[in-house]
């Protein structure tokens, strides 16, 4: 018998090709040696170890897993660029995330401007695991229609959607961690009950992966059935369990019920700390993400 494989879902690595591309523009975003600039938030000083791929792959087999999936991190805003900006862009990460140590998988990245679905195509069949999307895309039922044709192509290939955060421009006097307690949240809560709403009638067939539990919303099952939402658990609707502990991760397994929490750190934003109730939740659940 094949044992099971312990995947971390959400890790961020920058191939050396995106890194070259991102230098190569002088407007956001992009990289000044390793100062990052965004539209809307203060530059941003990178550890280029974080974007070592051989000690990011030694970090990996540390942290216990066997594989780490690697995507296009959402907030740098690059899946908003126009078509002609963020093909290149794209391209660059697909090309050199998938030639990153044999340690990591990779979740493609689409254009938003004007979703193409034969390109989300290519980088399945170039052995992308599924579609990472944003957060503030797949927020509304407008979103998701918008992204029906990259999410039927996912349903065609039997391919997951992972439900990342987006761009979250703040005002330059909050704190450093405000994006990922305030707007992050609010994003990944909104992305959750489209999803309830709208998404899953127009997808029957489509496995999707909240990050970081969802911003919770898991928890809020009660409110919503008071309130005339949906209240019904979702089988193919999963969560990953980036910087939460044992406490939140609890509660949302015992919401969900089993087998719909995974591993994900969001390595190297945050690192991981184990805080998964069991074994299971890290492979057998992955193994149901990503191959029904």
């Amino acid at each position: 018998m094949i044992p099971p494989v312990r995947t971390d879902v959400h890790q961020h690595v920058w191939p050396a090709s995106l890194i070259d591309a991102l230098r190569a523009r002088r407007r956001p975003p992009y990289l000044d040696g390793w100062t990052l600039h965004l539209a809307g938030e203060p530059p941003y000083a990178v550890d280029p170890a974080d974007h070592d791929p051989a000690l990011r792959a030694d970090r990996v087999t540390a942290a216990g897993f066997d594989r780490a999936l690697v995507s296009l991190s959402s907030p740098l805003g690059i899946e908003y660029l126009p078509a002609g900006e963020a093909a290149p862009l794209l391209a660059a990460f697909h090309e050199g995330a998938l030639a990153l140590p044999q340690r990591f998988g990779v979740w493609a990245a689409a254009a938003l401007d004007d979703p193409d679905p034969s390109a989300l195509e290519t980088a399945l069949d170039a052995g992308c695991v599924g579609l990472q999307l944003p957060a503030t895309a797949v927020a509304d039922a407008a979103g998701i229609a918008h992204c029906g044709p990259l999410l039927e192509v996912l349903e065609h290939h039997d391919r997951p959607l992972f439900v990342h955060p987006g761009p979250a421009p703040v005002a330059v006097d909050v704190p450093a961690w405000w994006p990922a307690l305030v707007p992050y949240v609010q994003q990944m809560h909104a992305a959750w009950f489209a999803f309830g709403a709208a998404g899953r009638r127009r997808h029957p067939r489509l496995r999707v992966c909240f990050a970081m539990l969802a911003g919770l919303a898991p928890l809020h099952g009660e409110r919503a059935g008071a309130r005339g939402g949906p209240v019904a658990v979702d089988p193919a609707a999963f969560v990953e369990t980036s910087s939460y502990g044992a406490r939140a991760v609890g509660a949302v397994a015992d919401a969900l019920g089993p087998g719909l929490v995974v591993a994900g750190s969001d390595e190297p934003y945050a690192r991981y700390t184990d805080p998964l109730p069991s074994a299971d939740l890290a492979t057998g659940a992955v193994a149901r993400l990503l191959h029904g």
